[in-house]
């Protein structure tokens, strides 16, 4: 299985959740459970030397993938979520997007000082919500060892704001 069997298996949806906007859906992936397991394999393999403690999982389509990884690889997992979702006490970051701001939170003990977090998500358009979610996992005491993605939207240039990470897309939309 490869990254152009998975693209080709991401279907759009146009104007969804608005008006000019072209959704990439992942649901033809994860209904398939050759597609899903080969997007989960891949996404793990980048970590089965790195000694990943634990892996953080972006609200809400980065868990069902993140989980499976963090499954695979032995490892903790560490949700981040909208603020106000989480139960206990948190660190809170906002930022900013196309249309306004949004504040994502995380628990302030899901990382132990240097535990080495592996963040997944299941896709990158500008950036803005990964970059919360990595400067939270570095407030916490954690070491962002990467930061990938199942689709990145290489157009919305979201790479860039990612800078100093090390940063992994399994299929790109130019």
């Amino acid at each position: 299985m490869d990254a152009e069997q998975l693209k080709r298996a991401i279907r759009d949806v146009p104007d969804f959740p608005k008006a000019g906007i072209l959704f990439k859906d992942i649901t033809p992936v994860l209904s398939d459970p050759s597609l899903f397991g080969a997007a989960v394999d891949t996404l793990a393999a980048r970590y089965a030397e790195k000694n990943v403690d634990k892996v953080a999982v972006i609200d809400a389509r980065g868990f069902i993938f993140g989980s499976a990884v963090a499954y695979k690889l032995g490892a903790g997992l560490i949700p981040i979520r909208k603020k106000g979702k989480l139960p206990y006490k948190t660190y809170e970051q906002t930022y900013a997007l196309e249309y306004g701001t949004a504040t994502l939170s995380i628990h302030v003990d899901a990382c132990e000082d240097g535990k080495r977090i592996a963040l997944i998500d299941d896709l990158l358009a500008t950036g803005g919500t990964a970059a919360a979610s990595a400067k939270l996992i570095e407030q916490a005491g954690g070491e962002v060892v990467g930061i990938d993605f199942l689709i990145e939207l290489a157009f919305l240039k979201g790479r860039e704001k990612l800078t100093g990470y090390d940063v992994c897309s399994v299929v790109v939309f130019d």
